[in-house]
């Protein structure tokens, strides 16, 4: 299958997901995720009209990106990856969404940046709803705290959560999870789900759902 094929194939299973969950919003809107994958293999799909594109790395999508966003308007692109502070003023400067927001040090760094470059990047707060210590992400428990700690010291918007299942777990409970944590702080969007599990997630309530080898082919 081509790429246009996968991915069209990626919507239809979406829709399908959506339609199965009984949900009457339209579903999940798709992330499609570049990473490790050049200008070339993504144009097919800017060339269908999709829009919102997913990186992990900042240095990766400042060789890419910008030539792409200005030859295709309109594009949103989001950071899924980590986010280390010497690279908040690269990443608000180029990101519209920072989806993986998880201490106070990077929350500060981002605003910072915000207010210094006069840009509002929409921000999602990254939960590690499997308490794993190799993954980024706030613990459950602490996301009440941080997330008022961000919107009452530093007046940032939080639009969304996002979360990463263990990957040898059911992701079920996980999304429940995170679906919970979001009505308990007022939170409308979820970003979660991906190539193995987005109609899972969608069945859960996600927002958006971030697939890209499924798209684009193995890394």
């Amino acid at each position: 299958m081509t790429v246009l094929e996968r991915f069209e194939e990626i919507k239809a299973r979406m829709a399908k997901a959506a339609s199965e969950a009984g949900r009457d919003d339209g579903g999940a809107g798709l992330v499609a995720v570049t990473k490790t994958f050049g200008a070339d293999d993504i144009r097919p799909v800017l060339e269908a009209g999709h829009r919102i594109y997913g990186e992990n790395r900042v240095q990766e999508a400042e060789g890419k990106w910008p030539a792409l966003k200005a030859g295709f308007p309109g594009i949103e692109l989001h950071l899924i990856g980590p986010l280390q502070s010497n690279k908040a003023a690269d990443a608000v400067a180029l990101f519209d969404v920072i989806e993986t927001i998880d201490r106070e040090k990077i929350a500060r760094a981002v605003k910072a940046e915000m207010d210094k470059q006069g840009r509002k990047i929409r921000l999602y707060v990254q939960v590690n709803t499997g308490l794993e210590s190799q993954k980024a992400g706030i613990a459950p428990d602490d996301t009440a705290d941080f997330v008022a700690f961000c919107r009452k010291e530093l007046n940032l918007m939080i639009e969304g959560l996002m979360c990463i299942p263990p990957a040898d777990e059911n992701p079920g409970p996980h999304f429940a999870l995170l679906r919970k944590l979001a009505r308990e702080n007022g939170i409308e969007r979820l970003s979660m789900g991906m190539s193995g599990d987005f109609e899972t997630a969608i069945a859960f309530g996600a927002t958006s759902v971030r697939v890209g080898s499924a798209i684009f082919g193995s890394r």
